[in-house]
């Protein structure tokens, strides 16, 4: 199977770069699934029930959220009705929506794909490594389910990389989100589950993580309140990490990072 995970995406740079490229990016890759990270898609702060629909309407399969899942308050009563919108699995019981579920390809796999948020230097959720653990009881990778795909949206790398070799040789990628800085680590664990630190954006680079310069710098400087941090809108490099698995057992055979378009170096998958 050829999956595609394109990371957080900022504003409406972002939202073209991947929008405009997922149905060549869909065919050139012969791709069965694609997920995307769409918290920060409406003007940099959540995302809207219209952008959902304008990511499914392109060729996404599946959106994942992170910190900003509730900054449009209207998602809040959208979420509990769109079983393709993820929320991380570890806010507490009752929160509207789902943190995972399983979903059918084209040809009729099944691909589960789950969330869950860290806690160093986040907010102070419920347990990410139980809440995984809980998740995948009833799901055997190769067995039940086809793939699975665990995405940990997390500030600390050392979090990231202790969720990866947690669920190693039980799911097929664990990808961080949240940072917006794409890592140079991808690659495959011992337990044959690939791994990357973080995706990074799809965004502006010209930017301080995808919003504009001038305000953001200020916040540093001054350390005085000021304007609302706006999203850049120069052109956007879509961020995304390509992975193949195997059809028997559902562990990566090949990971790699992908990059197209704006100021990073492009990458493509070999």
């Amino acid at each position: 199977m050829k999956l595609l995970y394109c990371g957080d995406v900022v504003g409406r740079a972002g939202r073209r770069a991947v929008c405009d490229r997922m149905p060549q990016l869909r065919r050139h890759l012969g791709l069965d699934f694609v997920v995307v990270n769409g918290e920060n898609a409406a003007h940099g702060f959540g995302i809207s029930p219209e952008i959902c629909r304008e990511f499914y309407d392109a060729g996404v399969d599946v959106l994942t959220t992170g910190n900003h899942a509730w900054d449009r308050r209207e998602i809040i009563d959208y979420i509990a009705g769109d079983d393709r919108l993820l929320r991380p699995l570890n806010y507490p019981e009752g929160t509207p929506g789902l943190g995972a579920n399983v979903y059918p390809t084209t040809d009729n796999r099944r691909v589960m794909v789950l969330q869950v948020m860290g806690r160093l230097f986040m907010d102070p959720l419920d347990d990410p490594f139980a809440a995984a653990e809980r998740a995948l009881r009833n799901h055997r990778l190769g067995s039940s389910v086809d793939c699975i795909i665990a995405d940990i949206h997390a500030e600390a790398t050392s979090e990231k990389m202790a969720m990866g070799h947690t669920l190693d040789g039980r799911v097929s990628l664990v990808a961080g989100t949240h940072s917006h800085v794409p890592t140079a680590d991808a690659h495959i664990l011992r337990g044959g589950t690939a791994y990357i630190t973080d995706i990074g954006m799809c965004g502006d680079y010209d930017s301080v993580i995808g919003m504009e310069k001038r305000t953001a710098i200020a916040r540093f400087v001054s350390k005085l309140p000021g304007g609302r941090l706006e999203p850049a809108e120069g052109e956007a490099t879509l961020c995304a990490v390509y992975v193949e698995t195997d059809d028997e057992t559902g562990l990566a055979r090949h990971v790699a990072p992908l990059r197209v378009g704006g100021r990073l170096s492009p990458m493509w998958p070999a």
